[in-house]
Protein backbone atom coordinates (compact mmCIF):
# COMPACT_ATOMS: atom_id res chain seq x y z
CA UNK A 1 0.00 0.00 0.00
CA UNK A 2 1.80 3.36 -0.92
CA UNK A 3 1.60 6.03 1.86
CA UNK A 4 0.51 9.35 0.29
CA UNK A 5 -0.54 12.98 1.01
CA UNK A 6 -1.34 15.19 -1.29
CA UNK A 7 -2.95 18.02 -0.38
CA UNK A 8 -5.06 20.21 -3.00
CA UNK A 9 -6.84 23.45 -1.91
CA UNK A 10 -9.43 23.95 -4.77
CA UNK A 11 -11.30 27.25 -5.74
CA UNK A 12 -13.85 28.09 -8.65
CA UNK A 13 -16.98 30.49 -8.89
CA UNK A 14 -20.57 30.56 -9.92
CA UNK A 15 -20.52 31.24 -14.00
CA UNK A 16 -20.06 35.23 -14.37
CA UNK A 17 -18.92 35.27 -11.24
CA UNK A 18 -22.48 36.03 -10.39
CA UNK A 19 -22.93 36.78 -6.72
CA UNK A 20 -26.12 33.76 -6.32
CA UNK A 21 -25.25 32.07 -3.02
CA UNK A 22 -27.25 32.93 -0.13
CA UNK A 23 -26.75 31.64 3.37
CA UNK A 24 -29.25 29.04 3.21
CA UNK A 25 -28.24 28.04 -0.54
CA UNK A 26 -24.25 27.88 0.81
CA UNK A 27 -25.31 25.61 3.79
CA UNK A 28 -27.54 23.05 1.05
CA UNK A 29 -24.04 23.41 -1.43
CA UNK A 30 -21.83 22.72 1.47
CA UNK A 31 -23.83 19.65 3.05
CA UNK A 32 -24.74 18.36 -0.21
CA UNK A 33 -21.00 18.05 -1.64
CA UNK A 34 -19.78 16.67 1.46
CA UNK A 35 -21.80 13.71 1.69
CA UNK A 36 -21.27 13.25 -2.17
CA UNK A 37 -17.68 13.51 -2.11
CA UNK A 38 -17.76 11.31 1.35
CA UNK A 39 -19.47 8.74 -1.11
CA UNK A 40 -16.89 9.19 -4.13
CA UNK A 41 -14.05 8.40 -1.50
CA UNK A 42 -13.18 12.03 -2.17
CA UNK A 43 -11.80 13.15 1.36
CA UNK A 44 -12.54 16.87 2.32
CA UNK A 45 -11.00 18.65 5.42
CA UNK A 46 -12.12 21.90 4.34
CA UNK A 47 -14.88 24.23 2.67
CA UNK A 48 -16.21 27.01 2.65
CA UNK A 49 -18.06 29.12 -0.06
CA UNK A 50 -19.47 33.02 -0.27
CA UNK A 51 -22.16 34.26 -2.68
CA UNK A 52 -19.69 33.84 -5.65
CA UNK A 53 -17.43 31.04 -5.37
CA UNK A 54 -16.09 28.20 -3.27
CA UNK A 55 -12.73 26.83 -1.95
CA UNK A 56 -12.17 23.01 -1.38
CA UNK A 57 -9.03 21.28 0.69
CA UNK A 58 -9.07 17.91 -0.35
CA UNK A 59 -6.79 15.29 0.07
CA UNK A 60 -6.28 13.25 -3.14
CA UNK A 61 -5.79 9.54 -3.40
CA UNK A 62 -2.99 8.05 -5.49
CA UNK A 63 -5.56 6.97 -7.96
CA UNK A 64 -7.66 10.15 -7.91
CA UNK A 65 -6.85 12.78 -10.54
CA UNK A 66 -7.61 16.66 -9.68
CA UNK A 67 -9.43 17.39 -12.95
CA UNK A 68 -11.73 14.22 -12.33
CA UNK A 69 -12.66 15.12 -8.76
CA UNK A 70 -13.16 19.20 -10.09
CA UNK A 71 -15.26 18.17 -12.95
CA UNK A 72 -17.33 14.95 -10.24
CA UNK A 73 -18.00 17.79 -7.29
CA UNK A 74 -18.56 20.58 -10.14
CA UNK A 75 -21.19 18.69 -12.28
CA UNK A 76 -22.93 16.76 -9.98
CA UNK A 77 -23.60 19.77 -7.69
CA UNK A 78 -24.73 22.04 -9.82
CA UNK A 79 -27.22 18.73 -11.35
CA UNK A 80 -28.87 18.25 -8.09
CA UNK A 81 -28.97 22.26 -7.79
CA UNK A 82 -30.96 22.09 -10.91
CA UNK A 83 -32.94 18.51 -10.23
CA UNK A 84 -34.06 20.33 -7.16
CA UNK A 85 -34.70 23.66 -8.03
CA UNK A 86 -33.27 25.26 -5.16
CA UNK A 87 -32.34 28.35 -7.48
CA UNK A 88 -34.96 30.06 -9.41
CA UNK A 89 -32.53 29.78 -12.36
CA UNK A 90 -30.19 27.34 -14.06
CA UNK A 91 -27.44 27.05 -11.56
CA UNK A 92 -24.18 26.70 -13.29
CA UNK A 93 -19.75 26.77 -12.02
CA UNK A 94 -17.45 28.93 -13.84
CA UNK A 95 -15.42 26.29 -16.02
CA UNK A 96 -12.41 27.46 -14.95
CA UNK A 97 -10.82 26.33 -11.86
CA UNK A 98 -7.92 26.97 -9.41
CA UNK A 99 -5.95 23.87 -8.22
CA UNK A 100 -2.74 24.14 -5.76
CA UNK A 101 -0.64 21.97 -3.89
CA UNK A 102 -0.78 22.29 -0.50
CA UNK A 103 2.55 21.93 1.80
CA UNK A 104 1.49 19.60 5.22
CA UNK A 105 3.22 22.62 6.95
CA UNK A 106 0.43 25.29 6.06
CA UNK A 107 -2.04 23.31 5.59
CA UNK A 108 -4.00 24.22 8.88
CA UNK A 109 -3.17 27.73 7.86
CA UNK A 110 -5.00 26.46 4.14
CA UNK A 111 -8.14 25.71 6.25
CA UNK A 112 -8.04 28.39 8.49
CA UNK A 113 -8.22 30.91 5.20
CA UNK A 114 -10.86 28.39 3.95
CA UNK A 115 -13.01 28.98 6.92
CA UNK A 116 -12.62 32.84 7.62
CA UNK A 117 -14.12 33.52 3.87
CA UNK A 118 -17.13 35.61 4.97
CA UNK A 119 -14.51 38.52 6.65
CA UNK A 120 -12.31 38.05 3.76
CA UNK A 121 -13.99 39.02 1.73
CA UNK A 122 -15.33 42.26 2.87
CA UNK A 123 -12.09 43.70 2.50
CA UNK A 124 -11.31 41.81 -0.70
CA UNK A 125 -13.56 40.99 -3.84
CA UNK A 126 -12.62 37.29 -5.59
CA UNK A 127 -11.16 38.48 -8.32
CA UNK A 128 -8.74 40.59 -5.86
CA UNK A 129 -8.47 37.63 -4.18
CA UNK A 130 -7.74 35.31 -7.42
CA UNK A 131 -5.30 37.82 -8.68
CA UNK A 132 -3.38 37.54 -5.34
CA UNK A 133 -2.99 34.02 -6.22
CA UNK A 134 -2.44 33.95 -9.32
CA UNK A 135 0.29 36.47 -8.81
CA UNK A 136 1.71 34.06 -6.04
CA UNK A 137 1.93 31.78 -8.60
CA UNK A 138 3.58 33.46 -11.24
CA UNK A 139 0.00 33.85 -13.74
CA UNK A 140 -0.89 36.81 -15.30
CA UNK A 141 -3.59 38.94 -13.34
CA UNK A 142 -7.26 38.15 -14.80
CA UNK A 143 -9.74 41.15 -15.30
CA UNK A 144 -12.85 41.74 -13.62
Amino acid sequence: MPYTKIWIHLVWSTKGRKRVISADLKTQIIEHIILNCRAKNIFIEEINCVSDHIHVLISLHPDQNISKIVQLIKGESSHWLNKNKLTKFKFEWQSEYLAVSVSESVVNKVKKYIQNQEIHHQKKSFTGELNEILKQLGYPEIGG
